[in-house]
């Protein structure tokens, strides 16, 4: 005969069993607290991995477009010649001049301008909680026009071919940061009064252009136009080593700060619950804005819209995690840009369009449809 505490011991196929004998039913396995993660995952790993195949073929088609037209088998075998890997002689004449003085470096400057703006104005938007923010809230865009009218008009240049694109950067920078300091008050700030100080110093970076454009000569005034408008007409290796430092430096902080960003969705007051020093994190985000802004626009002028553009779709199609938002962004901006300068460069034969321009054509009716969406999902403004 068994022993009593035996059975008692002994497991059942109901469940454990209890100190008297009786067998207790087994728990139902805990469900999965996020039932929609797989299918999340699988969606950003499908755009992530579509948009990088599309950047991939976007790369190759433009370095082939222009006056001389290199077929894309052409291009590749370029880029092995270039390494080592390939002895095959060039089937197109001056192909391989063309691509690496010319081609490659605009490429590589839209790419690089593309993922700065759309990583700022991801980081923008986090910061403010809103899907209207973009970085020219903060003055940064208007600082580095300034900044470079005042280098044209004021003979700067005689200095080098460095100094509008280090005017640019230093003026929106300092634009940014008195933005920042100007709104601060108590050891904080907040965000209605950070947006009403750069609506002002806005302003204010607008009438000192104006007045700069109006000072200037003839030639003065069209290249501060033409800087305004945005081109990449001109790119060289020396400004994509420049900007290269600055916009990894400035992705790789965006990623340090991803989990930060996504507790601010809870409001200034959550993320402070939850151990977020958000005035910590906020100016320590402004300043990446402004350092990926302002390396964008000091080498291409001002391009409009694309900081508001790419985030927003993306948070559209994967939602609000920012790391995976961040990557997503930064291969959208990438291609946005890359597509913007091949129409560019080859929509009007033997013209080159400014490149800012199209973005604005492109951004601007979105913009307005998104006031729209905005508007009919909080039920009207009021």
């Amino acid at each position: 005969m068994t022993d009593v505490t035996d059975r008692a011991e002994a497991p059942t196929e109901q469940g454990p069993a209890r100190a008297d004998g009786l067998a207790v039913a087994a728990a139902p396995a805990a469900p999965d607290p996020r039932p929609g993660a797989p299918r999340a995952a699988l969606r950003r790993g499908i755009l992530i991995g579509g948009l990088s195949v599309a950047l991939l073929v976007a790369i190759v088609w433009s370095a082939g477009s222009g006056q001389l037209q290199i077929p894309p088998g052409e291009v590749w075998a370029s880029i092995l010649r270039s390494l080592g890997l390939s002895d095959a002689p060039e089937a197109v004449p001056n192909a391989d001049s063309a691509l690496w003085t010319i081609r490659f470096p605009r490429v590589a400057m839209a790419i690089l301008i593309g993922a700065a703006l759309a990583i700022a104005g991801t980081v923008m938007q986090a910061v403010f909680a809103n899907p209207l923010a973009e970085p020219g809230v903060v003055g940064v865009s208007s600082g580095a026009a300034l900044g470079a009218a005042a280098s044209i008009v004021l003979g700067w240049t005689a200095f080098g071919e460095w100094a509008t694109a280090g005017a640019a950067f230093a003026a929106g920078l300092a634009t940014t940061l008195i933005v920042y300091f100007a709104s601060r008050s108590g050891g904080r700030t907040e965000v209605v009064t950070l947006v009403l100080t750069g609506i002002a110093i806005n302003a204010f970076a607008q009438g000192a252009l104006a007045l700069f454009t109006f000072l200037g000569d003839t030639q003065s005034r069209e290249e501060i136009v033409f800087w305004q408008l945005g081109s990449l007409n001109g790119a060289r290796w020396s400004e994509v080593a420049v900007m290269l430092p600055l916009v990894a430096v400035g992705i790789a902080i965006s990623f340090v700060l991803a989990r930060r960003l996504d507790l601010f969705s809870l409001g200034e007051r959550g993320a402070r619950h939850l151990g977020v020093h958000v005035e910590r994190v906020r100016i320590v985000s402004i300043v990446v804005v402004a350092v990926l802004t302002c390396a964008a626009v000091a080498f291409a002028g001002i391009i409009a819209f694309v900081g508001l553009i790419v985030p927003h779709l993306m948070r559209m199609v994967i939602g609000p995690a920012h790391r995976p938002l961040l990557v997503a962004g930064a291969l959208g901006g990438a291609l946005l840009l890359v597509l913007a300068d091949l129409f560019a460069r080859t929509a009007v034969p033997m013209a080159d369009l400014p490149i800012g321009m199209l973005t604005s054509l492109v951004g601007g009716p979105f913009f307005f449809w998104l006031l729209r969406r905005t508007r009919k999902r909080s039920g009207g403004w009021g």
